[in-house]
């Protein structure tokens, strides 16, 4: 830095004496009387043109060099080294009356701005003061709907990593990436069993179960098993279910509610038509407007790619639900209202038959609200997550 001065200096030096040189005498007789000194006009020779050119672009290089070596060391002592990124021309402009001396080179945005400025994302905001230690776990475990899988999740566990949280999620069976055929599962349990194993290897403390789509009856399937590992258990425009009921039970109760669902189902016979079905379907063709109809092109196209179908084993079980176990565990329901697979007047019933302890709404929600909603999904599960246990 100090170079650059010298630097700088050397070069001032330089100019001056150059500026000493005396204009060359005209040509012709000089006048004899002071007032013809007075009015006699000297035209500049073109080489003193030439050089007065030449010193005003090295002026101009001067002030913008000293304002660059001004500006850096700004940077060098605030320890930031962060540069104005703003696309607006800058250029010299004369120091205002109140500071005569300053000669640094002005924005021609009107924008205020600062090299220490480091905006907050909206999501940022909402954790910036949160305080993980207080809660009462800071675990979610992620579960996904029928026919999806754990990549679905990809925007709310990256939120939920970078406010402090611990995320696992799992591939049910036959799901995903899981090696298994899905017209193989014959049961609840065996669908489950990724999500069991992993809640029964789980050394201590409590998760927060999140539940998708049919992911909800899986959650509530072991929220019956492992009800002292469940914190809260957050169903999202979900199959939560009572005693004695069965996903398709709740489902059959939209009769006449969702026709493009029906349009949508493809029921899959591994063992022949003369045999009930092995698994569901869904055209790919009415994917957008039956679950991603307000997500983006980038994400349809990803599901599209990776849906699988789902058993219908589980889907026809009947669950098996204790108020000591079950109803041990605090529920939360979070309604998608622009949802074209289960619909509002739907979610409402599920919602009254077996009451959560509190109900959230996603407006502008489909249903995957992980794509389409991806900001307000992680403040209400962030919310969620601080609403105190309930006091036995």
């Amino acid at each position: 830095m100090g170079n650059a001065f010298a630097c700088l200096s050397s070069h001032q030096k330089a100019v001056s004496k150059k500026r000493s040189k005396r204009a060359p005498r005209p040509a012709g007789p000089l006048p004899t009387s002071l007032s013809q000194r007075r009015n006699a006009t000297v035209s500049p020779s073109p080489s003193r043109r030439k050089n007065d050119n030449r010193l005003d672009d090295d002026a101009l290089i001067r002030q913008q060099a000293v304002a660059a070596a001004i500006l850096f060391r700004q940077h060098q002592r605030s320890n930031s080294m962060t540069f104005d990124r703003s696309n607006s021309v800058v250029y010299p402009i004369p120091a205002p009356s109140w500071n005569k001396h300053s000669n640094l080179p002005r924005s021609a945005s009107t924008r205020t701005g600062s090299f220490s400025d480091s905006p907050l994302k909206p999501h940022q905001l909402l954790t910036k003061d949160l305080k993980l230690d207080e809660l009462e776990t800071k675990h979610f475990v992620l579960v996904h709907g029928g026919g999806f899988g754990a990549w679905c999740w990809y925007k709310t566990i990256a939120l939920l990593e970078e406010a402090g949280f611990e995320v696992d999620t799992v591939d049910l069976m036959g799901s995903g990436i899981h090696s298994s055929d899905t017209n193989s599962i014959t049961s609840l349990a065996l669908y489950v069993k990724p999500l069991t194993d992993f809640l029964g290897k789980l050394a201590d403390g409590k998760v927060i179960l999140v539940g998708h789509d049919f992911g909800g009856a899986c959650i509530s399937y072991a929220m019956e098993l492992f009800p002292s590992k469940v914190a809260k258990a957050i169903f999202i425009a979900a199959a939560m279910l009572t005693n004695g009921q069965s996903t398709l039970d709740m489902f059959t109760q939209q009769t006449g509610m969702n026709d493009l669902m029906r349009k949508a189902q493809i029921f899959l016979y591994a063992n022949g038509k003369d045999q009930p079905p092995t698994a569901i379907d869904l055209d790919k063709t009415l994917l957008k407007d039956l679950l991603f109809n307000q997500c983006t092109a980038k994400d349809v196209a990803l599901a599209s790619v990776s849906m699988r179908p789902t058993p219908i084993a589980p889907v026809w079980e009947k669950l098996s639900l204790s108020d000591a176990k079950y109803g041990s565990v605090q529920r939360f329901y979070i309604k998608t209202q622009e949802d074209c697979a289960l619909p509002s007047l739907l979610q409402e019933i599920i919602i009254s038959s077996n009451p959560p302890e509190q109900v959230f709404q996603l407006k502008g929600s489909d249903h995957s609200p992980f794509f389409s909603k991806p900001q307000s999904l992680h403040r209400l599960l962030v919310e969620i997550s601080k609403i105190p246990p309930k006091r036995v």
